[in-house]
């Protein structure tokens, strides 16, 4: 049985929430290349599990923070003095493998409640579309199309996502942070689930503009971008120029997320100390 142990976290101010992002992005831009590379690998292993016929769909979010412990890893050397590398990705494996495959576990269960959730405000008609049977014919697409738009419509669904969001609030905040402690403090699932929830619902208005900042930089910056280029050019032009701005932008973004779990990590359970140079042989978290 394990022996409960305090973990200490500290509790920032509301700004840095946004703090996070900005230390992220200064991170993220010391080393573009290494960084897009290592993301690119993670993307075409997610595609590559998820096609694997059954298991591939649950297999996706159940090795969510087997890899996240990759980045956070890659962060923590380029913190160092070192650079992140591709093989930092599958540093989770060799991590404490048991536990973080668990807190996945726990992120899946979390995710399928909040949408089987619902169901309790909108009557299953959301579970419903999203479930259908997949359009064979143009005209099926059509039809499907048109169902889930005036779906998405409803104010019923809509206070339906709304509440599923709410549901998914704690398993996210346990989740959150669990991959660092497990592999920076070597807490067991359990312990790591719970002392990520504590410090997340500590951090609450941190997280809470954090995720503000997520939601401007990461949706309205790009929505106000692609509905700028179609009042300004005509649509053929406008198609060019968004998939070759906006696509390097959104992949930069999201890079620049995984970074920030790094650093809001660091901040809240290792705040103020001293950075560590890399040896020689340690060229790695837990290496």
């Amino acid at each position: 049985m394990d022996t409960p142990r305090d973990v200490v976290y500290t509790v920032h101010e509301t700004r840095k929430g946004l703090a996070w992002l900005v230390q992220a992005w200064a991170l993220f831009s010391r080393a573009r290349l290494p960084w897009v590379l290592l993301l690119a690998t993670y993307y075409l292993v997610m595609m590559g599990v998820d096609v694997v016929p059954l298991v591939g769909q649950l297999a996706v979010p159940l090795i969510k923070p087997v890899f996240a412990v990759g980045f956070l890893a890659a962060a923590w050397t380029q913190e160092r003095g070192g650079s992140p590398r591709v093989r930092d990705l599958f540093q989770g494996f060799r991590s404490n493998l048991h536990a973080l495959l668990a807190i996945g576990f726990v992120f899946v269960l979390g995710i399928t409640a909040a949408v089987l959730s619902t169901a309790l405000v909108d009557g299953g008609r959301l579970l419903d579309t999203l479930t259908a049977p997949a359009p064979a014919t143009a005209a099926e697409r059509d039809a499907w199309a048109a169902t889930l738009s005036a779906t998405l419509a409803d104010p019923r669904t809509q206070f339906a996502m709304v509440f599923a969001v709410l549901v998914a609030v704690p398993a996210l905040a346990a989740v959150w942070f669990a991959p660092g402690l497990v592999v920076f403090q070597d807490l067991p699932a359990r312990q790591a689930l719970v002392w990520s929830l504590r410090a997340s619902f500590a951090n609450w208005r941190a997280l809470a503009l954090y995720g503000v900042g997520v939601l401007v930089f990461g949706g309205l910056v790009p929505g106000v971008a692609v509905a700028l280029l179609a009042m300004l050019v005509p649509p053929s032009v406008a198609t060019v120029l968004a998939l070759a701005v906006l696509l390097p932008y959104v992949f930069f973004f999201a890079a620049t997320l995984h970074v920030s779990d790094y650093v809001a990590y660091r901040d809240v359970f290792h705040a103020g100390e001293t950075l560590a140079p890399l040896q020689p042989s340690r060229s790695r978290a837990g290496g």
